[in-house]
């Protein structure tokens, strides 16, 4: 038995679906699987690259299949290349599946279940579908496409992609909101099972602050630092930071709060003409920090920002919170008081959820927060303790590997 994965990234890359495969794709192999990737020949963070066709990585046979090379800053070419990764994925799977096999397909590019499945099918092997996100849910509610047109097409996209996950032998969701979607798709809930994604809790542990280079270096010695790490994109929102970010700086008790936002993303750069635009002066701007230096980065924070638009509930995770509760720092969500990470840290008691748009809100919560330097230290172990518990690499590789066996002994 062979266990084919299909995602549009894979190692060498360093993108978060890219990243998740990886770590499991090697895992499952070290295990003594048959391990098969079918991807692209490009990176995500380096497009221009071109990675071999054919190689064996860590035990795993990565097959690269050739697609167009427009990037991501252009739909038009986007969508290109996406059809040609169907296209090339679909021959590619063809030829690799064999009966018993499990094809294991990701969401990027998305529905590749609405083309893994009737290969998979035909080829007698069983299909499990890895939900990163749904679409086209995710892409109505992000504002791409409107109109009767617009309304039409993704009626359709809809109809087949149901019928995609209720053909399948299991649908991976990452959290229970997300299961719910996919109940009230049809999906029986004997094909849905929902294992988180994770972090690696040997890269990410929580560093103190007199040890950790970073903060010393970034100056912030002294300070109370609220941290966002990761994507800034289209599935958050920045002005409930901006608000509350100039309320703190309004207030005499509270000069001693830094701002830290480390990444990148889709509306980074906004954020920070916006922060320079208004003048506000106690926020740092930091690029991506190598792997390596992940505990530190994010152990710089004495409490971390986690974002998502409350109508995005269910069709995403911010992946980001697996990783701040590995560094041991508790997290301020901003979004859906009943949403999946609001309900962690209520949970766990390892946070604070906050209204999106209420600034007022934020800025309170921060300073109570900086004054409160004890409970910040307990709620953070206990976000430690919470991530060994749920979100550390080993569990979630025991349930994969637990997962594919069941599949597979259908």
């Amino acid at each position: 038995m062979k266990l084919v994965f299909l995602n549009r990234y894979f190692y060498p890359d360093h993108s978060a679906t890219s990243q998740m495969l990886s770590e499991l794709a090697f895992s499952l192999s070290s295990q003594g699987r048959a391990v098969h990737v079918v991807t692209s020949r490009q990176r995500y963070d380096a497009p221009t690259v071109r990675l071999p066709a054919h190689e064996v990585v860590q035990g795993v046979t990565v097959h690269r299949v050739w697609t167009t090379r427009f990037g991501r800053f252009n739909l038009a070419g986007r969508a290109l290349d996406y059809l040609t990764f169907y296209i090339s994925a679909a021959l590619a799977l063809a030829w690799i599946a064999r009966r018993g096999d499990v094809v294991i397909a990701k969401t990027d590019p998305p529905m590749m279940s609405v083309v893994a499945g009737p290969i998979a099918r035909l080829k007698g092997a069983r299909l499990v579908n890895w939900l990163q996100d749904i679409f086209p849910e995710l892409a109505q509610a992000t504002g791409l496409g409107s109109g009767a047109v617009s309304g039409t097409v993704y009626g359709i996209m809809r109809w087949v992609r149901n019928r995609s996950l209720m053909a399948a032998a299991m649908n991976v969701a990452l959290g229970t909101l997300m299961a719910e979607r996919l109940a009230g798709f049809g999906v029986v809930p004997g094909k849905i099972r929902v294992i988180p994604n994770w972090a690696d809790g040997d890269v990410i542990y929580p560093v103190a602050h007199e040890a950790n280079a970073l903060r010393r270096d970034w100056g912030l010695a002294d300070a109370f630092v609220v941290g966002y790490s990761g994507n800034l994109g289209r599935a958050h929102e920045y002005e409930t930071f901006l608000d509350a970010i100039a309320l703190v700086e309004a207030s005499p008790d509270a000069a001693n709060i830094v701002w830290l936002f480390i990444g990148g993303g889709a509306l980074y750069l906004q954020f920070e003409a916006e922060v320079a635009r208004r003048g506000l002066r106690s926020v740092q701007f930091r690029p991506y920090q190598p792997r390596e230096r992940l505990a530190e980065s994010l152990s710089a924070a004495d409490v971390h920002l986690v974002s998502l638009r409350p109508e995005l509930e269910g069709l995403v995770v911010p992946s980001k919170y697996y990783g701040i509760a590995a560094a041991g720092r508790p997290a301020i969500f901003v979004g859906d008081s009943d949403g999946e990470i609001a309900r962690s840290l209520a949970a766990n008691h390892t946070g604070v959820t906050v209204p999106l748009g209420d600034g007022a809100a934020l800025a309170g919560t921060v300073a109570g927060l900086a004054s409160q330097s004890e409970e910040v230290r307990r709620m953070g172990q206990r976000a430690r303790a919470a991530f060994e518990r749920d979100f550390a690499r080993d569990k979630a590789m025991a349930r994969w590997a637990g997962l594919l066996d069941e599949v597979a002994s259908r």
